[in-house]
């Protein structure tokens, strides 16, 4: 399913969605509330710790794209970055560019179903990036032409949330290419993966 949600009440559109299937937790970090922004992960049945980065490119959700097999980072990430990013993500790492920008993060949404890149990306740039993710990619916007995808919506295996200005024709494109409502909804989270996720946020 794709939602549309204007994200100054994201928290109430979350909470009114998936409430019911894993648990909301409202949160800061490093004092502010932009959390999609400063953090990266992916979902995962072991949940864990996280780990705090020490890098000069702080906005990681900018420079990093990942789904629960590989990640795509900023091409000056820094060595040490990229390791803790293997490591804790449990992932390949790729440096890379999306249509020539380097924050692959704000340019690229991603799930182990498939992806969306800017819209400038090339054929030939697509084809390169859905053979190395095995994922299929389309070119495509959010919020009525924006081709900050990433930045623009939060997507998983079984839900998008894009911003309230998102066409109908781009929600149709984010359905497609993220194969939502195939049958891998939210109530595929057997029961003792919502109890471990509870768990560890209590």
């Amino acid at each position: 399913m794709a939602v549309r949600a204007q994200f100054e009440n994201s928290n109430d559109v979350f909470e009114a969605e998936l409430a019911d299937v894993i648990p909301i937790c409202r949160c800061s970090i490093a004092g502010t509330r932009i959390i999609g922004r400063l953090t990266a992960g992916r979902e995962t049945e072991a949940y864990s710790c996280g780990q705090r980065i020490e890098e000069r490119l702080s906005a990681l959700g900018n420079v990093i794209v990942s789904n629960d097999h590989v990640a795509l980072v900023h091409p000056d990430l820094e060595r040490e970055t990229e390791e803790i990013i293997a490591d804790v993500l449990g992932v390949e790492v790729f440096r890379q560019t999306i249509a020539d920008n380097v924050l692959v993060g704000s340019y690229m949404a991603l799930s182990n179903q498939g992806g969306i890149v800017h819209p400038k990306t090339s054929i030939q740039d697509q084809d390169e990036l859905s053979s190395l993710l095995q994922v299929p990619l389309v070119a495509g916007s959010v919020n009525r032409g924006s081709s900050v995808v990433g930045a623009g919506m939060v997507v998983n295996d079984w839900l998008a949330v894009t911003g309230l200005d998102t066409t109908a024709t781009e929600l149709s494109v984010v359905e497609s290419v993220f194969r939502l409502g195939e049958g891998n909804g939210p109530g595929s989270i057997n029961t003792n993966l919502k109890d471990t996720m509870v768990e560890s946020f209590y």
